[in-house]
């Protein structure tokens, strides 16, 4: 079974400029909401830096976002989190996506790079579903690059003699993820208009090993939480293959980075 991470807020928000660009392509496809002051869940909200975006969007709606990291909601709460500015209100809550299900309706339930943490996330949606308002909305985006080399030189790694014993359960596979067309299957059997989509980005990052900058944010955390003192010299592998599968230009390191979408509104 997939190790459970710890997460590090700092290290994730390294790169906080190109992890909320995806979120602000899947926010601008969310359409008009139902209520006049909408009930929205962010599921899986992280440090709440881009919660906060929701906000800005709907000044009127009560927004919670949701973590099941002790790390990460405490840099919420202290970050982003106060007394209401007018009618809108923006809290946070621990919950786990695994088995959360909202306490009152919601109008927009969204998440942002979280449901490949989730085993069989889809048999989630009709509850989810069933939770929003006639005419609300579920939306979320998640990474489709676990057969990228990043993804692929990081299990190759686990699965060597060195680290198999401690790791070979650890990573989760290319099947975290579903292909866009099975997504848009499930919602729409659901009965909800379906938008589904994806798209690479090309992030060009700065500074030295960039992409295991990056890795070490998200992907990597249950290799770091499982080793402990010990994940640096399965670092120092890591690193050495890293570089030569995105070597730097002038200009920066290219990372290329799939990402699948899904816009899915419940008939009202």
């Amino acid at each position: 079974m997939p190790t459970v991470p710890a997460w590090d807020p700092g290290q994730y928000l390294r790169h906080a400029g190109h992890r909320a660009r995806p979120f602000a392509d899947l926010l601008a496809r969310v359409p008009a909401l139902p209520g006049e002051q909408p009930r929205i869940a962010d599921l899986g909200c992280g440090p709440g830096n881009v919660t906060v975006l929701l906000a800005d969007r709907w000044p009127t709606a009560h927004i919670t976002g949701y973590d099941n990291s002790p790390e990460m909601l405490a840099a919420a709460h202290a970050e982003h989190e106060g007394p209401p500015r007018g009618p809108g209100r923006l809290d946070f809550a621990h919950a786990d996506a695994r088995d959360w299900t909202p306490a009152e309706p919601c109008d927009l339930i969204i998440s942002n790079a979280t449901l490949q943490w989730v085993p069989g996330h889809v048999h989630r949606f009709s509850d989810w579903i069933d939770a929003l308002t006639p005419g609300g909305t579920l939306a979320f985006q998640v990474p489709g690059n676990f057969d990228s080399p990043s993804h692929r030189l990081m299990r190759r790694i686990a699965h060597s003699a060195r680290w198999k014993d401690r790791l070979a359960d650890t990573l989760r596979h290319d099947d975290a993820v579903l292909a866009p067309e099975a997504y848009l299957a499930h919602l729409t059997a659901l009965g909800c208009a379906a938008d589904v989509w994806e798209t690479t980005y090309l992030h060009l990052l700065q500074g030295e090993d960039p992409v295991l900058d990056w890795v070490k944010g998200t992907g990597l955390r249950p290799v770091l939480t499982e080793l402990g003192e010990d994940a640096e010299d399965f670092l120092a592998e890591y690193r050495t293959a890293l570089r030569q599968a995105y070597p730097p230009t002038r200009h920066g390191t290219v990372f290329p980075f799939r990402r699948v979408f899904a816009v899915a509104t419940k008939e009202g």
